[in-house]
């Protein structure tokens, strides 16, 4: 289904698009019932997404044939159409890259593929086909797509897709993970989507499980981790369980070092397996010196990199923030520690005495001392109140130890008690709560009892990652040393605090669990508290060298520098109007700023648009560095800008609305202007009383009249008028007709500078009167409000008002009313069988009272509107 909207037309934007088909949704389901793709475009942007898909995943289509990426200049609905709807290809998209998703709650959400999987997946297919071949090397290549932007659902695809290619002959399946918890995810992923790999996925359990599942003649997918190729004795050789060509081994993260597929568990995987090719997935870059990982799986089969992914709006760009320069505790201890610690960062930590020698023992308990626990919770918490204000989100604090998370957790509860996680994890108790913190971690019996409500089995933990990954939940806030810090996907994480060394791909697959799309997130933050900054460097170093383009660790310094020069920009735009009494008046003097305020941005060529695309600029900055202080000196300044904004807006008949941070900087204006409970409306920012009777009333519109603000006068009517002509549009098709386009062309000249504001006024308030007047009509007629309806669409044939008259006309509306009202049943938005019965009423009445006399289909054809808009408010209750 394929919405298009007018290129020309300035209000019919591509988000009206979508909203359009959300309305189609509603009340046309029959229509979507074997749908796969969703396009939006009003002729230059266009966008492509699934039925389910919320406005931030239809996404754009930047290449024809997969093998470049188009010009800037090209259009994007052509590239789109020629790209997706090639014959070929959309039958590749239907077949193989539609997915079903059900979560625990029973939500179905529907799955289509982005270009870079659509042509990545299909690439590796062919080269899975050539490496397996007689003469093949065994080695399919790396497909290396940067974290957060729908790997695992790549591995998905590729895995559906190669089981049902014919070259391959029925293959079967291997998935490689080498952690226990990445295993249970990927597993998870595809079982839940078990639809487009045609069966589904099996999981070993342990090593005689996995032997079972591989000494099969033919299909199946299996998951299992690399640990569980090992012989039966130590030393001993893993017996061979298929030499079958067509086993195709797909490796998560294949490019890591404890894989170590020359010897050790690699060499009994290629013992059981001597003929299955290789393919890695990776979301991390092969570093220049891995060879092993080169000679194993190939070179690259395709790169979608930072830069890529956040241009494509598949992730959000990653902030940087150091904190440690300003808790000041670490400088002069950190230099006595070698760097060897680092070393041992990607160890499981143990509980052992020899451990206790270590650098990192050292490192823990100066990173554990009481004082900087203390400091570091006091920072924390004002940091993630400060950003709440401008970014709803939550947030994941990574510690190097699981003592270090306990105190840390005691330490804030300590500044903020109401925080504290419910004894008995009792759901319903803690959704009264406005924020709540917790620790995942895993431990055992032998552990301390303080430690022990932090200790959750398996299931208890996937409850809590559900309650995380749900933004609406008020556990806000955890606390981890390992856990969830790879493949945990919670989109309304926004706010990582990272307090454990981390380097490499470890460094970097950890700080990209804030990198997920979720509605206006402009942006995830990462805030270091240990001096990553170099360990960040060297990361990019690694994945910039490996030809990745973007980078992860952007620094609120850019934010900062934007937000003051859009601030400037909203300054100068205010440049001449005095709003002093914004820093220094109470709420009702704050309040009665905001109309001469807009009056002051609307007399600007065009004022409206630019202040208002200013201010959605400086909210998106603001939101990315709240928490610096030149952010919150500036802070009340953005409330009054926003105040404007949101003012001017609400007397705005426009909806367009893409650009806007719907769940961001929600207090700033709020708490500036008023006490909790009062509103901002339209007419109280428009200083006009809240009328009691009709809109279109004299004394109303006298009231209009007089107002000291013209330009806000005229926004505020307009509004009013294309609201109450949009009520009657539900109603009355013609005089919905009429009045819209007298109120676009009286709009069309102020906007275009034709017509001096008071002379807009006079023309809306011509045309209010002219809206009243029609609703008079019914009354002098001594016609119901349906029937005039069905009269107005009758009498738009002249040959049927020469020739028939008023009093025959009159007579039809009223048959039409009564007859059509009785047939309309439950089902008749529903079934077209009932729909098509009134359609056949409605011309059965036409003909039994010979209208239209000069027989023109058109005449019919507007009547059967009319009665299709009616029987809307005429369907019965169920």
């Amino acid at each position: 289904v394929l919405e298009l909207k007018n290129a020309v037309d300035e209000n019919a934007s591509i988000r009206n698009a979508y909203k359009q088909l959300q309305t189609y949704k509603e009340q046309i389901p029959t229509l979507f019932r074997f749908n796969q793709i969703l396009v939006i475009s009003d002729g230059l942007q266009a966008r492509a997404g699934s039925l389910t898909a919320n406005w931030e995943w239809f996404k754009v289509w930047r290449t024809i044939e997969g093998e470049k990426e188009v010009s800037a200049n090209s259009l994007e609905l052509e590239v789109l159409l020629r790209g997706m709807f090639d014959r070929q290809r959309l039958l590749w998209m239907m077949r193989n890259f539609v997915a079903f998703e059900s979560d625990e709650k029973g939500r179905t959400t529907k799955i289509l593929a982005g270009y870079h999987q659509f042509h990545a997946v299909n690439k590796a297919v062919e080269q899975t086909v050539r490496a397996s071949k007689t003469d093949g090397d065994r080695r399919a290549g790396v497909v290396w797509h940067t974290q957060g932007s729908g790997k695992s659902l790549s591995m998905l695809f590729y895995a559906g897709s190669i089981s049902r290619n014919t070259d391959m002959e029925n293959p079967t399946v291997v998935v490689l993970t080498d952690r226990n918890d990445l295993d249970d995810q990927l597993f998870g992923q595809f079982f839940r989507c078990s639809d487009v790999l045609g069966q589904k996925p099996k999981q070993a359990s342990g090593r005689t499980e996995l032997r079972q599942l591989l000494t099969v003649a033919s299909g199946g997918v299996v998951f299992t981790t690399i640990q569980k190729f090992m012989p039966d004795e130590k030393g001993d050789r893993m017996p061979c369980l298929s030499d079958r060509k067509n086993i195709v081994v797909i490796a998560d993260e294949a490019h890591r070092s404890q894989y170590d597929l020359i010897d050790g568990l690699a060499r009994h995987m290629r013992d059981a397996l001597p003929n299955a090719s290789f393919i890695g997935f990776t979301g991390t870059p092969i570093e220049k010196t891995d060879s092993n990982t080169r000679a194993v799986f190939g070179d690259y089969i395709s790169v979608y990199d930072i830069q890529q992914a956040v241009k494509d709006g598949a992730t959000v760009p990653i902030y940087y923030e150091s904190r440690i320069a300003k808790l000041g505790l670490l400088e002069k201890e950190l230099p006595r520690l070698d760097a060897e610690f680092e070393e041992l960062t990607e160890e499981e930590e143990e509980n052992t005495r020899e451990k206790l020698k270590t650098k990192w023992a050292a490192l823990e308990a100066l990173v554990g001392d009481p004082k900087r626990i203390a400091l570091i919770a006091k920072d924390m918490v004002e940091h993630f109140e400060q950003r709440q204000e401008a970014v709803r989100g939550k947030a994941m604090v990574v510690c190097m130890s699981r003592r270090i998370c306990f105190d840390l957790m005691n330490a804030i509860l300590k500044l903020r008690p109401d925080w504290a996680s419910a004894k008995d994890d009792d759901e319903q108790t803690e959704r009264k709560k406005k924020c709540v913190v917790k620790i995942v971690m895993t431990g055992s019996a032998d552990d301390d009892v303080e430690w022990q409500p932090h200790i959750r089995n398996k299931q208890r933990r996937r409850e809590l990652a559900l309650r995380f990954k749900d933004s609406s939940d008020p556990f806000s806030i955890v606390i981890v040393r390992d856990m969830w810090l790879t493949g945990f996907d919670a989109p309304c994480l926004s706010t990582m605090y990272a307090d454990k060394p981390m380097r490499g791909h470890g460094l970097m697959q950890a700080i990209a669990r804030v990198n997920r799309v979720f509605k206006d997130k402009p942006g995830g933050l990462v805030v270091d508290y240990l001096g990553l900054a170099d360990q960040l460097k060297q990361a990019l170093a690694t994945y910039t060298a490996s030809g990745g383009r973007g980078s992860t660790n952007e620094t609120t310094d850019a934010a900062g520098a934007i937000l003051k020069e859009k601030c400037e920009v909203a300054a100068a735009m205010l440049h001449g109007f005095d709003w002093s009494l914004w820093l220094t008046g109470n709420g009702n003097q704050r309040l009665q700023l905001i109309p001469p305020a807009q009056e002051h941005i609307l007399k600007q060529e065009d004022g409206k648009k630019r202040f208002v695309s200013i201010v959605t600029e400086i909210s998106r900055a603001f939101a990315l560095c709240a928490t610096r202080p030149e952010a919150i000196k500036l802070r009340d300044s953005i409330g009054f800008y926003q105040a404007i904004q949101s003012a001017l807006k609400k007397s705005s008949i426009s909806e367009r609305d893409e650009s806007d941070l719907d769940h961001a900087i929600q207090q700033l204006v709020s708490s500036a202007i008023m006490a909790p409970g009062e509103v901002i409306d339209v007419f109280t920012a428009a200083g006009l009383k809240k009328p009691d009777i009709s809109i279109l009333s004299e004394e109303f519109l006298k009231e209009i009249m007089g107002m000291k603000h013209k330009n806000l006068a005229a926004e505020v009517l307009a509004k009013l008028l294309a609201g109450e002509i949009k009520s009657t549009s539900s109603r009355n098709v013609i005089q919905s007709r009429l009045f819209s386009e007298m109120l676009k062309k009286t709009l069309m000249a102020y906007h275009n500078r034709a017509i001096a504001t008071q002379e807009v006024i006079d023309e809306l308030i011509k045309l209010a009167r002219a809206i009243d007047e029609a609703k008079k009509r019914g009354e002098t007629l001594k016609l119901s409000e349906e029937e005039l309806a069905f009269y107005d669409a009758l009498a738009t044939n002249e040959s049927a008002v020469r020739k028939m008259g008023n009093k025959e006309l009159q007579v039809i509306a009223a048959t039409l009313v009564t007859k059509v009202r009785k047939s309309v049943t439950i089902d008749w938005t529903l079934r077209e069988s009932a729909r098509a019965k009134i359609k056949v009423m409605v011309k059965r009445i036409l003909r039994q009272y010979g209208y239209p006399p000069d027989l023109t289909d058109e005449a019919v054809q507007t009547v059967l509107l009319q009665a299709e808009t009616l029987c809307k408010d005429w369907v019965p209750e169920s």
